[in-house]
């Protein structure tokens, strides 16, 4: 009966964090990162993976931990006598929020903008000039 509450309230915070996305920090994407690399993680698991690029203290991880399972952005598994962590989001679908998020806060949402102040700022090479255009010239959500 637990595991069906646990696995329940699990499903509803995921499907909660994808009806709305939770802000992740950048400390916690740090964690993000190497869950989306190498989950299921523990705890333990966790923290010496982030203690190898970051000088933080444990503790600092596991409230990293904390913050993000009840953001509801990662799974809390029991497995034996350890909990394993997992994400409960794609990192692409945190890569579109925070791209919106970005675009909304410092161009004012205008992907035009955007895109002139990139282009006109950063050396593209001519492959990456036609990998552009094919991107726009393909845009299955365009508007007519």
């Amino acid at each position: 009966m637990r595991t069906t509450v646990v696995r329940w309230f699990v499903y509803y915070k995921c499907r909660k964090v994808v009806n709305k996305m939770a802000k992740i920090s950048e400390s916690e994407w740090k964690v993000m990162k190497i869950l989306w690399d190498k989950s299921p993680l523990t705890s333990k698991e966790i923290v010496d993976y982030v203690l190898e690029e970051n000088d933080w203290s444990r503790k600092t991880v596991h409230t990293l931990i904390s913050r993000l399972a009840n953001k509801g952005v990662i799974n809390v598994a029991k497995k034996n006598k350890y909990y394993e962590y997992s994400p409960c989001i794609s990192k692409s679908d945190c890569q579109i929020e925070e791209t919106k998020t970005f675009l909304e806060k410092v161009y004012n949402g205008s992907l035009q903008m955007f895109l002139t102040n990139f282009v006109k700022n950063q050396h593209l090479s001519k492959e990456e000039i036609a990998e552009l255009k094919s991107i726009i010239n393909n845009n299955p959500k365009e508007q007519k």
